[in-house]
């Protein structure tokens, strides 16, 4: 199945409790009492402030290189949306605060009173600071990167929903969808490789229009480990391929399931396939296999939602 980037749209944020369900036994086991990562999680130095300017397009070539060890200091992100979630993320740490005139009076009637300076800009400033290509919208924050949530974060959230598992997934907007369509559609969090995934920074923030302040996100060094995890700790494994023996409308939805998809080209790797307990595949009308995989993710989602309605 060939995937390519995605254009996102606005965001809706459901609300509302979080049913738990999970199996604590699993998760007292000696081996689920350390985070699955090893590392800090760290930022792109592209989106540092005062490094080189963040174009969206230059990123989208850089995108592959991951999550470097050194580089966990501030990262810029950019776009009304992306900045408003950031403001009313109290756990969310900002820095510092470039606003054009228009950006402030549009942030300002949508989060209050901002609590720090802010350092009026023209959108030129912002043209040269972060590429001429970027659509900042007349707002860009520095801000710390947020806290990485542990095994315990993830697996006790999960409840009824999904935890969707990228297997090198590398474009920032389509990750950046799939944080979007998690937060609608009520995905327990998401997890990536640490290398081969795209950096926590701007272009990935303004194409999940605030789902990053709002859907956790653990990097793991191992992905066949960690599944192997989720599956003793009583998670149905499945990965999504247009080959897989099984229609997602067929699973059984109401089973902790982590939901496992594959990079924009190769789709799932071999050793990440046999890790799987099953394959599944979307159920389409034509033999054409070209879903992208922020629109695949999207869709199993909403058949998750809709069997958990039920």
């Amino acid at each position: 199945m060939r995937f390519g980037p995605h254009p996102v749209a606005e965001l809706g944020i459901p609300s509302g409790p979080i049913a738990i369900n999970f199996s604590r036994q699993a998760l007292q086991k000696p081996r689920f009492n350390k985070p699955w990562r090893d590392k800090k999680r760290s930022s792109d130095f592209s989106s540092r402030p005062g490094g080189r300017p963040e174009n969206s397009r230059g990123n989208d070539r850089g995108y592959a290189r991951g999550h470097t060890e050194n580089e966990d200091g501030p990262i810029r992100l950019f776009g009304l949306h992306a900045v408003e979630a950031a403001l009313k993320n109290p756990a969310r740490k900002v820095l510092r605060a470039l606003l054009t005139e228009n950006a402030e009076r549009r942030l300002l009637e949508a989060v209050g009173k901002i609590e720090l300076p802010i350092e009026r800009v023209s959108p030129r400033d912002l043209d040269k600071l972060l590429g001429a290509d970027t659509v900042h919208q007349g707002a860009a924050i520095d801000v710390d990167p947020l806290p990485e949530p542990d095994w315990h974060d993830l697996a006790e959230a999960a409840g009824g929903r999904p935890l969707i598992v990228l297997d090198q997934v590398t474009d920032p907007h389509n990750v950046g969808a799939i944080l979007r369509s998690s937060a609608v559609f009520g995905a327990s969090g998401l997890v990536m490789t640490r290398r081969h995934s795209p950096p926590l920074n701007g272009v990935l923030a303004k194409s999940a229009s605030g789902a990053l302040e709002l859907v956790p996100v653990a990097l793991v060094a191992n992905l066949s480990q960690a599944l192997a995890e989720l599956k003793e700790a009583g998670f149905a494994v499945i990965g999504l391929d247009s080959g897989g023996e099984q229609r997602i409308e067929t699973l059984d939805w109401s089973q902790p399931t982590a939901l496992v998809m594959g990079s924009e080209g190769k789709g799932l790797r071999e050793l990440t396939r046999k890790t799987c307990d099953s394959l599944a595949h979307i159920t389409t009308d034509d033999t054409l296999a070209s879903l992208n995989v922020s629109n695949a993710a999207a869709i199993a989602l909403h058949t998750a939602l809709l069997a958990r309605k039920k």
